[in-house]
């Protein structure tokens, strides 16, 4: 049981980050809600299976620490502007040449790293972060095209939704303040539904059960200069991922060796892959389960198992996913700005 409520933690910690990019990717591409709702639910259990690749050692894959894999928020605005351009088929052939291509260099890349120091990394997050907020500004407003935009009741969800997130994170400490994201969604969301002005039904319609395919926004098409840019977005990815690889080696009190960081890159190619196969998301370790470790003490690889184990449990059930696409496009602006003004920490 205690290793449930702790892996439940973890959970909890990468949820948002987790949801956040599908909604954000499918709404800005155009995915009806039965699409969004197996977007959200592929990458969902992506993340679990992700995770587990990582953390389960063996000599040719798995760094063998505590790491929580979730979807890049780097990925976003190159994903926006690839399937804006070439459609959503080159999003994911991009996505799996990236993924080939970590796996080709993960014997290399920990020499290459000093060659990314932090300022070169943090300042490429921080222009990704800004290029967003527009994104979100737009859907604070009710997103592009909503017959509402810009009306009272919106720029009140948005506003509130973020003043909440503000508030939470402003002053609190601990595990309340690395989920001050989803509890912003959350409030957002029941305060809208007292308004009237939440659609369940996406809920009504999404099956108890489904299965997972290959390809199912269609095969991958492979454009060069989309598969260029993921490319690069997949080395900015590997630099954050060592950051917390290196933590956790601090946490665990593990000396990581060249082979290790080898099989942590490989693990995060693999999985980078796979996320292109099945329509998911590029990967990186997320450093905010990082910080619920250092807060609990807590650093088995056990937990971070049951954990992934629990993300891919909820990847089978769309209605689980279709809970997450009836948040207001205000709400979710709101909470957009928080995270994409996160970014410009770095």
């Amino acid at each position: 049981m205690k290793t449930m409520i702790l892996s439940l933690q973890h959970l909890l910690a990468m949820y948002a980050g987790a949801i956040l990019v599908p909604l954000i990717v499918g709404n800005g591409i155009g995915l009806n809600s039965e699409q969004l709702t197996y977007l959200v639910s592929i990458d969902i259990l992506m993340c679990g299976a992700a995770t587990i690749l990582q953390v389960v050692k063996n000599r040719f894959f798995g760094i063998g620490l505590p790491v929580v894999l979730g979807c890049t928020f780097t990925a976003v605005a190159p994903m926006l502007q690839i399937g804006a351009q070439y459609g959503i088929s080159s999003i994911y052939g991009a996505i799996i040449v990236s993924g080939l291509f970590v796996i080709i260099i993960s014997r290399f890349f920990g020499k290459l790293v000093r060659f990314f120091p932090p300022i070169v990394t943090g300042s490429v997050v921080t222009i990704i972060g800004i290029t967003l907020i527009p994104v979100a500004i737009n859907n604070m407003g009710g997103g592009e095209g909503a017959s509402d935009f810009g009306s009272a009741a919106n720029l009140a969800l948005a506003f509130g939704t973020l003043a909440f997130i503000i508030i939470i994170y402003r002053f609190n400490k601990g595990f309340i303040r690395s989920i001050a994201i989803l509890l912003g969604l959350l409030a957002g969301t029941v305060a809208a539904a007292m308004m009237g002005l939440v659609n369940f039904e996406a809920v009504h319609e999404a099956s108890y059960f489904h299965m997972i395919q290959p390809f199912y926004f269609g095969m991958p098409t492979f454009d060069w200069a989309a598969i260029i840019t993921m490319i690069l977005v997949a080395m900015v990815s590997l630099v954050e991922s060592t950051g917390v690889y290196f933590a956790l080696s601090d946490i665990t009190d593990k000396k990581l060796t060249q082979n290790d960081l080898t099989r942590g890159y490989r693990a995060e190619g693999i999985a980078i892959v796979f996320g292109g196969i099945f329509n998911a998301f590029p990967y990186t370790a997320f450093s905010q389960n990082v910080g619920l470790m250092q807060m609990t003490g807590v650093k088995s690889r056990k937990v971070i198992l049951v954990m992934g184990a629990m993300l891919i449990m909820l990847g089978f059930v769309p209605k689980m996913a279709a809970l997450t696409t009836i948040i207001p496009t205000a709400v979710l602006g709101g909470a957009m700005v928080a995270m994409f003004g996160s970014c410009t920490r770095y």
